[in-house]
């Protein structure tokens, strides 16, 4: 049977065919990383972004690490998905009833998902510490901030594309205020984007080396006839630090709690030079995917070595098949 996407066809979605000869589930663009080093003139490094169709194009919401160690919220857009046109000015939010929005110390690694009509963003906030920061937007003009979701400590919320027995359905991984040497996915409900509860863990670490010590969702979930496709990222320590790799999972689509199938191997861990060289070494860290429906073809976008923006392919039904026949296993 064939495993395929439940949504809309992109026909300009950005593509590069596997590689001839190639086994991976998972291939590199060949003239990654797509944004280098200083495409800012305020900032070092772009990575941990978010991306999603828009108009004739596709828009964006970049983490830029400023000259003052702190990182924030850029908007920018492209043509193609590989090319890429950003704001110099930082993402300013306004409440609800227009005044200007709380002031924001930092922001980074930004979700992005169309969501009833809207366009909602989701990033690590400060509030006391780090916490899921929400907004909204109907034009990419005007950035309407909602109260934080969470308590601190909180990290990489991620929204689900519609709503789920009539709540709106967040993944994101409790945390502490320093570098998290911990940390398992959960999955919390709310009715009106505002009260959140319902919590429930979704995936804990595993005895599989690449994701043992702390685990995180990536991009937006993609509905597909198998169930709901959830790209993560595993991390791993070694007597050199952290390495981060990317994994990939599918979740009941009635009840994304429960996991149906994990794989047991990494789909993408640091190996190229972007990647395993930068500010922070041994680093890829998915955060927004783009889906054709008519092709099944996936465009995954990850932050490679806390440096850069880079960019693989996959196809959704061999990505699938990949995760059924590599399950995890209890040992």
């Amino acid at each position: 049977m064939k495993r395929t996407i439940v949504g809309k066809a992109l026909p300009n979605i950005p593509w590069q065919a596997k590689p001839k000869g190639s086994c991976d589930v998972l291939w590199r663009y060949s003239k990654n990383p797509v944004i280098g080093k200083k495409a800012l003139k305020d900032s070092s490094r772009i990575f941990n972004s978010a991306i999603l169709p828009y108009k004739n194009g596709f828009v964006g919401v970049f983490r830029a690490d400023h000259r003052n160690g702190y990182p924030n919220l850029h908007l920018g857009r492209s043509k193609d998905g590989f090319k890429w046109d950003l704001d110099n000015e930082i993402i300013t939010f306004v409440r609800e009833d227009g005044s200007p929005g709380v002031p924001i110390r930092y922001g980074y690694d930004p979700r992005l998902v169309e969501l009833e009509g809207e366009y909602y963003i989701t990033w690590c906030n400060f509030f006391h510490g780090p916490t899921i920061g929400i907004a909204r937007t109907k034009d990419f003009k005007t950035f309407t901030q909602l109260e934080n979701a969470f308590l601190p400590f909180n990290r990489n919320g991620v929204l689900f594309p519609r709503k789920i027995n009539g709540h709106y359905v967040m993944l994101n991984r409790p945390s502490d205020n320093g570098h998290t040497p911990f940390g398992d996915i959960y999955l919390s409900q709310s009715p009106d984007m505002t009260y959140w509860g319902k919590h429930r863990l979704v995936m804990p670490t595993t005895h599989y080396w690449w994701k043992n010590v702390k685990l995180g969702a990536g991009p937006i979930p993609i509905e597909t006839t198998e169930g709901w496709l959830l790209i993560y990222h595993g991390v791993c320590a070694t007597c050199s630090g952290f390495i981060y790799s990317t994994g990939a999972a599918l979740l009941d689509i009635d009840d994304p709690s429960r996991v149906i199938a994990d794989c047991e191997n990494y789909i993408l861990t640091p190996e190229e030079p972007y990647e395993t060289t930068g500010f922070v070494p041994n680093v890829t860290f998915p955060c927004a995917t783009l889906h054709d429906a008519a092709t099944g073809r996936l465009a995954i976008f990850y932050g490679a070595a806390d440096t850069y923006c880079a960019l693989a392919f996959a196809q959704v039904d061999e990505l699938i098949n990949y995760i059924r026949s590599h399950p995890v296993r209890t040992l």
